[in-house]
């Protein structure tokens, strides 16, 4: 990658909980970082503002495109224009 090039969309996959003990919902965290050890720490930061108080994060990667349904597509988008982007979901036990 040369400095002309944009950073690629990272997504960071997980769960959260918005009270300790609580809930956890499954997450999917978006955003252009330029390297691993900063998109996880605006993921981090960006889940607090939005009042989760815990987060465990399992995966993080490169997205190799747009994702084709919402509310991805969404998150991809607003990822490429410098937001960090959530999109939440109940997970299956």
């Amino acid at each position: 990658m040369n400095d002309n090039e944009a950073n690629p969309v990272t997504i960071i996959v997980g769960r959260v909980w918005r009270r300790k003990g609580g809930e956890a919902e499954g997450v999917h965290v978006m955003l252009v970082a330029p390297d691993d050890d900063s998109a996880v720490r605006l993921a981090l930061e960006a889940l607090a503002r939005e009042g989760y108080a815990e987060a465990e994060l399992d995966q993080i990667g490169e997205m190799q495109g747009a994702p084709d349904d919402e509310p991805h597509l969404s998150a991809y988008q607003g990822a490429t224009e410098g937001e960090v982007s959530i999109v939440t979901f109940n997970e299956s036990n």
